[in-house]
């Protein structure tokens, strides 16, 4: 048998950030009771006419934009007819030609900026959802998430590995999230994604009969799946057994996949135009107006994070939570140290924020609060562990950094007249000391430091007292 290898693309559907839905006016929320967010649209009266929804066409444009796709001047869309449950029409509303995005692409830094290329981009609205009630023997249904807005961003296959794969989506998914195309929350499956899987002699340009593993929502499971599927596969090619092209679908508990369906090409959709809708325009000048508005995008942030002295640990962190470029661009704007900003995120506001479940901008410790607190930490006006011990009160109620330190008597002594005369008073207390430090052994003068802080009661500057003490010192007979 020759060496195979694996070839995999991808489906990505990921749910818009709208607030109505893609062809009616009912809420996007979730966590509402079953089927309170729906109309005679969403839920599939006869004679109920769709109306489409703008700000869902200018995030798939907006999302071609930034993923480098032309932008259709004119797209359609048709219907996909299959029977689901919950597909309340009979068919889903989608795009198939033209899409309103084709092409484009990134590179994957950590697989050596290795090229994946988009094959379209294109609208379709959600189905509904069924649930499973064991105990009664039904099946229910909730048409709260029919009509949904999603966009599918299908890939070429350019896969031949699961950590490539897992790249990919891990870098889209925070280029849609910090363009705010979508919350891409993947436990509500508004980040999901198809596989295709197929296997073929290395080195060969032909393609193999492809399994297609259905609906994932966790980057953990895909390399799972994928790793799976390819054993599976070419054991079947082992035994000279013929490969099935079939949907399957991923069992995250006994970590396999299993069959579904016989998996449906094209023609079996019967695509035909949707007569209900008219073409979809995106005109020159909204093109240019959306150019306009497109802000950096994660790749060009990291450079600008990383020329500021941050790490690519701290980067990112930052990056992967919703909201926190925003803050720290926010913070620097009152108070222009990157670094120190950037430690207080990691190390006290989003593990605090990540603790209460919301995000950085939703705090009561707004921007300009933390960068008080970074600047009376650098002015060492304020020691960085009475800092994280005031942090708490400021997270929870917004204090003044500044006034809650002077509430509790916190803020430090920096006036050199007052360190001084603690200093003497120390040396000539401790002349044996001074003597050590004066024929060498410098190491004694944290014993110094540490004796003038605990006379001041932690108030006294550390940095201004060490300097005071060895000038001090250092002018001490031998």
């Amino acid at each position: 048998m020759p060496v195979m290898e694996s070839v995999i693309g991808l489906e990505i559907h990921a749910q818009l950030k709208t607030a109505t839905k893609l062809f009616c006016s009912c809420p996007t929320s979730v966590g509402s009771e079953p089927n309170s967010h729906i109309c005679e649209v969403c839920s599939g009266q006869p004679g109920a006419l769709p109306r489409l929804n703008a700000k869902a066409v200018e995030l798939a444009a907006w999302t071609g934009l930034a993923l480098g796709s032309k932008i259709n001047n004119f797209s359609i869309f048709s219907r996909k007819n299959y029977f689901y449950p919950d597909l309340p029409n009979g068919f889903q509303i989608s795009q198939l030609t033209p899409p309103i995005c084709e092409g484009g692409g990134f590179t994957l830094p950590e697989s050596e900026n290795k090229f994946i290329r988009l094959n379209r981009i294109h609208l379709e609205d959600d189905a509904g959802k069924c649930i499973h009630d064991k105990q009664r023997g039904l099946t229910l249904v909730d048409l709260n998430r029919a009509g949904t807005p999603l966009i599918e961003i299908v890939t070429e296959p350019d896969f031949r590995s699961p950590a490539e794969v897992v790249e990919f989506l891990k870098k889209l998914h925070t280029i849609l999230v910090h363009l705010k195309v979508t919350e891409g929350r993947l436990e509500e499956g508004e980040f999901r994604c198809d596989i295709n899987i197929s296997l073929r002699p290395k080195g060969s340009e032909d393609l193999g009969i492809r399994s297609e593993i259905k609906n994932l929502n966790s980057f953990r499971h895909v390399s799972q799946a994928i790793k799976y599927e390819v054993i599976r596969q070419e054991r079947q090619y082992e035994r000279s057994e013929p490969i099935i092209q079939e949907t399957r679908l991923f069992d995250p508990v006994r970590q396999e996949t299993r069959a579904l369906r016989s998996k449906e090409e094209a023609h079996d959709y019967r695509y035909f135009p949707q007569p209900d809708l008219p073409s979809v325009p995106v005109s020159p000048a909204t093109l240019a107006r959306l150019k306009s508005e497109l802000p950096c995008l994660p790749e060009e942030t990291t450079m600008v994070l990383l020329s500021l002295g941050l790490t690519r640990e701290q980067v990112a962190i930052i990056q992967n939570r919703r909201g926190a470029i925003e803050y720290f661009e926010a913070a620097k704007s009152f108070f222009d140290e990157p670094k120190q900003l950037a430690t207080l995120m990691l190390e006290l506001l989003l593990p605090a924020a990540l603790r209460e479940d919301i995000y950085p901008l939703e705090t009561k410790c707004t921007p300009k609060l933390l960068a008080v607190l970074a600047k009376l930490i650098t002015d060492n006006t304020l020691s960085r562990r009475a800092a994280y011990n005031l942090f708490p009160e400021i997270f929870e109620h917004g204090t003044d950094p500044k006034e809650l330190a002077e509430l509790r008597g916190v803020l430090q002594v920096s006036d050199a007249g007052a360190i001084k005369a603690l200093a003497v008073d120390l040396i000539k207390a401790h002349p044996n000391e001074a003597k050590k430090y004066c024929n060498g052994q410098e190491k004694i003068l944290s014993f110094f430091v540490g004796r003038l802080m605990q006379q001041s009661q932690g108030a006294a500057n550390p940095k201004l007292a060490g300097e005071i003490l060895v000038r001090l010192l250092k002018s001490q007979p031998k």
